[in-house]
């Protein structure tokens, strides 16, 4: 198996994981999040300085390149959008299989970004 994935189109290359490629990344392909991230990182850098922990700002780099990632994959983004529509379907049994595949989604970026 190849150690480069073929995730066909991608938008953008993977950015690295510093607080200014991602922000740089996400006014690519999400640039209606930016205020969302920049109050999340806001909260981040304080919880760090609070709780004498870098924690937090690696959990912020970590769930940003995660979602820049799915932006970035029309396959991930695609499936993502289609297990969310379906989370709250009346047959349970699709809502269960919407929040299994929302699973593999995030598992998958998550995945592709610690690489």
């Amino acid at each position: 198996m190849s150690t480069q994935a073929d995730h066909g189109h991608e938008l953008i290359p993977r950015p690295e994981l510093t607080p200014d490629a991602l922000r740089a990344a996400l006014a690519v392909v999400a640039p209606d999040r930016l205020d969302e991230m920049q109050v999340m990182k806001d909260d981040a850098f304080a919880k760090a300085v609070e709780w004498q922990s870098l924690s937090p700002v690696q959990s912020w780099v970590l769930i940003w390149a995660k979602e820049i990632e799915i932006a970035r994959r029309p396959d991930l983004s695609t499936r993502y959008a289609q297990a969310q529509s379906n989370l709250e379907h009346e047959d349970p049994a699709i809502a269960r299989e919407a929040l299994r595949e929302l699973s593999a989604v995030l598992e998958e970026a998550l995945k592709a970004v610690r690489e």
